[in-house]
């Protein structure tokens, strides 16, 4: 009696079952591709939006240094001009008043301007994530 069945024939039910995980795989290596592709999109949004937040943020407190220190010379010149120890009571008094309410004022910004910057610097991140989520729903 002759064997009619080839010994090294795969059945069709295990090429079906192989074909099909070979498929899912090159569908789940599609999404890992993109997500990574979406990832490094992210980072460099992340590092752009912090480079243009820290230029941001230096460049503002240029101009409170540069402000201040005008301010200052502005007092020291006012100081020289007083003619009496009562002249120099109010000119101090009156400079340190005006500078507390601008550093107050300089701090209130400064801190604004941070959180914009945390704002905007997270806002590629929480994108990205919700990419990545969606993709994997």
């Amino acid at each position: 009696m002759t064997n009619t069945t080839d010994p090294f024939e795969v059945p069709e039910q295990v090429r079906a079952f192989a074909e099909k995980g070979i498929a899912q795989a090159r569908d789940n290596y599609a999404k890992f591709k993109e997500a990574a592709q979406d990832g490094n999109g992210a980072i460099e949004a992340v590092f752009s939006a912090a480079s243009k937040g820290a230029h941001a943020y230096s460049t503002k407190l240029l101009g409170f240094g540069q402000a201040n220190t005008s301010a200052g010379f502005d007092f020291l010149q006012e100081l020289a001009g007083a003619k009496s120890l009562s002249d120099v009571t109010e000119v101090w008094s009156n400079h340190a008043r005006k500078q507390f309410g601008t550093f107050a004022t300089q701090a209130r910004e400064l801190s604004e301007l941070a959180q914009e910057i945390a704002v905007e610097t997270a806002e590629p991140i929480r994108t990205g994530a919700s990419k990545l989520f969606q993709s994997a729903a």
